[in-house]
């Protein structure tokens, strides 16, 4: 499914996470480096905007468990993404697309109407109580108590999206093509598949329940941008085990 080689000549990149004891790779000027992890879906969204509007640039990975000492000089943070670009960086996943969007605005990804990219952003915060469940599902160590409230949480915040798709009556939430709203709730939407894998049958994305979500995904699989940031169920599983046994296995085969 996934078709990684659409854009493969806009970007270079590392092939190994930088940890401690590394050295910053030299940037050119004018060059545009996004600071990433390749399984993060924050530095998803950040990857998603710089797919759909072809931008040229390079790709740096940061291991989020032992941080390379000079990546606190980029980010004080430590987190990823970030854009560094001419000595200047900037941070947050939401703060990277917006100013790409703004400095790169073909296409644009955000509605004209002022007050319906304020309702987009709204939403954009709202699925952050569907990130939180899928989180606590993840790392439930199979708590049935956790596992029942994510579950409910996660059902609950769905169904917002479910109810609002429904009434913008359009095929993406942005129109007829993905917008900043549709590319910024990816990213979890690529991993709902994980909680049931490793969890069970969670019963919260059904036909009877959300179909036009699990409609919007499955069109979602076939935009190139998605396309070019995609990993598999598996690929996800893969990596989240590895992450709750305490070593992240940021370079495995995929």
């Amino acid at each position: 499914m996934a078709n990684k080689n659409t854009i493969s000549s806009l970007i270079t990149m590392t092939t190994k996470h930088l940890g401690p004891g590394s050295v910053c790779p030299p940037l050119d000027e004018g060059v545009l480096r996004c600071y990433s992890m390749k399984y993060c879906p924050y530095a998803q969204r950040t990857h998603l905007v710089l797919a759909v509007k072809k931008i040229k640039h390079e790709v740096v990975y940061i291991n989020l468990k032992t941080k390379p000492e000079w990546y606190f000089d980029k980010n004080p943070l430590g987190k990823v993404p970030a854009l560094e670009q001419n000595g200047k960086v900037i941070f947050e996943s939401l703060v990277t697309c917006d100013y790409l969007d703004e400095v790169y605005p073909e296409p644009s990804l955000y509605p004209a109407d002022p007050w319906k990219k304020a309702q987009d952003q709204n939403f954009i915060e709202l699925w952050s109580k569907i990130t939180t469940a899928l989180y606590k599902l993840w790392f439930s160590k199979g708590d049935e108590q956790i596992i029942s409230r994510a579950c409910d949480d996660l059902k609950a915040g769905l169904d917002v999206f479910e109810k609002e798709l429904s009434r913008r009556n359009t095929t993406f939430f942005s129109g007829e093509k993905p917008g900043m709203l549709d590319y910024m709730i990816w990213p979890w939407a690529e991993r709902l598949p994980v909680a049931q894998q490793m969890i069970g049958d969670i019963c919260a994305m059904t036909p009877d329940r959300c179909p036009k979500m699990l409609a919007w995904m499955d069109i979602m699989k076939e935009d190139s941008a998605v396309q070019a940031t995609y990993f598999s169920p598996d690929t996800h599983v893969k990596y989240l085990m590895s992450f709750i046994k305490g070593t992240p296995d940021y370079d495995m085969e995929t």
